[in-house]
């Protein structure tokens, strides 16, 4: 009888889709023009269908959506299963932080078919494709806590009515640790290792850092951000990639998907990528800078080269507006105890409320452009804030918001933003504008979440990052660490 060692010339009994990563790019460059394109839903949906259907190698689709706090969450459909059902998928909505009670917990997922991904194989596996989804009510309207949605839907809505479209790009910062699930670790070892202490401009082209963020760029190229530029940050083992402007959702899905394959990439490694905002004091920490404009016709609607800082009247009134409610938004950008030690004003941090084309401390800067790239760039995001939340509350206030007032008798002075998560809360939970933006439901349930976790830590920050700041950090808690109190 033949040993298991000899029998090397049996067929694979599996034939799972691996795609090229230059036919990669390609596929998903497409599928993004289309959305950019606003191509009818229900051709697209057609297409999916269609291409799932015959392309027998896929096993499986990935259907992910994000929670209230920004996290992302992902469930594998059986790929014949989804076909049959994709119009009754269903989830336990109350185990999520923030979403349903226990006893209305189930919630729906609609299909968002333009929103789909060929995943390159040696990161995600073979066989897999992605789609995000919108969530629903039992009732099938779209849920309240659903940002993605509710940003979706308010992009929409301002294209059809007025015929504007935002432009988003986020420059997300974040840090290289040596180890797995460094993280999850942090409560037991209490400090994170560096992987690289080389800096800005000084990493090796083939350390260890450099290593990762090469590998990351080149899954993003294949997923279709269209990469830009990527280098290691100020500080030590943190890392940038950066790549173009797309419309708000398409960006905003973007964000989540970085740190999903810069999480997986490193871990691949055998490291963490952390998208804390300051997982170690006394070094700079990571932001997630939002530039943002808007068009209409193709035309930028912030340009005006006669304009203070090249800006025009409508960019500054949309500056005005984030400036005069910065207080109200600051926890909706600064979701987390840590993010406020990133607020701190020796380490280039975006804490004044104010705007500025040179000044780096400021929350709102005006970068050098042109016609085609005048932008707004908001400073003082935090790459853990969920980008849905933070796109769709940072548009809707440069929009409609309360505008400061005029009255040049008032004194003006250098105003700040709260520099812990307390005073944030206290301003977000006694804002009326607040409760317009979201709802008053939606507005009391992130309130509890936020208010959960910094209850289970210390109040004052001190000049140490305490263990409980990352034991219930959202993007880094579970079951079992949110227990361990």
């Amino acid at each position: 009888m033949a040993t298991p060692e000899a029998r090397t010339d049996r067929p694979s009994l599996r034939d799972f889709l691996e795609i090229h990563y230059e036919e990669l790019e390609e596929k998903n460059l497409e599928a993004k023009r289309q959305r950019l394109e606003r191509t009818p839903v229900d051709q697209v949906r057609e297409q999916r269908v269609r291409y799932l259907t015959d392309e027998k190698r896929i096993k499986a689709v990935t259907v992910a959506f994000a929670d209230l706090e920004g996290r992302l969450h992902m469930l594998d459909y059986d790929k014949k299963f989804l076909l049959r059902s994709a119009d009754n998928l269903t989830f336990d909505g109350s185990s999520i932080r923030g979403f349903s009670l226990q006893h209305e917990s189930d919630l729906r997922l609609a299909v968002d078919w333009p929103a789909f991904w060929w995943l390159p194989a040696d990161v995600f596996g073979p066989g897999k494709v992605l789609v995000f989804a919108d969530v629903l009510a039992q009732d099938g309207t779209p849920y309240a806590a659903d940002l993605r949605s509710r940003l979706k839907h308010f992009t929409r809505e301002l294209y059809a009515t007025k015929g504007l479209q935002a432009q988003i790009a986020m420059e997300i910062e974040g840090f290289l640790f040596r180890g797995r699930d460094a993280e999850q670790h942090y409560p037991e070892s209490n400090k994170f290792e560096f992987i690289s202490t080389g800096g800005y401009y000084h990493s090796l082209p083939g350390d260890d850092l450099r290593r990762f963020i090469d590998a990351a760029a080149e899954a993003q190229r294949a997923m279709g951000f269209a990469n830009e530029k990527d280098h290691p940050e100020v500080a030590p083992s943190q890392f940038e990639m950066n790549y173009s402007h797309a419309e708000a959702t398409v960006a905003a899905d973007q964000v989540l998907l970085y740190k999903l394959l810069c999480r997986q990439v490193a871990q691949n490694m055998g490291m963490t990528a952390c998208f804390l905002p300051k997982p170690v004091t006394g070094i700079n920490g990571s932001g997630m800078h939002t530039n943002l404009s808007l068009q209409t016709g193709g035309k930028n609607l912030f340009w005006d080269k006669d304009g203070d800082s090249g800006l025009s009247a409508m960019g500054w009134e949309f500056i005005d507006r984030l400036l005069n409610n910065a207080g109200e938004l600051c926890l909706l950008l600064n979701s987390s105890v840590n993010a406020y030690r990133r607020l701190d004003p020796h380490f280039e941090a975006p804490n004044q409320i104010k705007a500025s084309a040179s000044d780096r401390g400021s929350m709102v800067r005006i970068p050098i452009g042109n016609e085609r790239s005048a932008r707004i760039e908001v400073r003082s995001v935090a790459p853990d804030a969920n980008p849905y939340l933070a796109v769709y509350s940072i548009l809707r206030t440069g929009l409609e918001g309360p505008a400061s007032d005029p009255d040049p008798n008032k004194r003006s002075r250098t105003r700040f933003l709260p520099d812990n998560i307390h005073d944030a809360l206290r301003l977000f939970k006694g804002s009326r504008f607040i409760a317009e933006l979201l709802g008053e439901s939606v507005q009391a349930r992130f309130a509890e979440v936020k208010q959960a976790s910094a209850e289970r830590c210390p109040k004052a920050l001190g000049s140490l990052i305490k263990r409980a700041e990352v034991q219930f950090h959202h993007e880094v808690t579970n079951q079992y660490l949110w227990n361990r109190f």
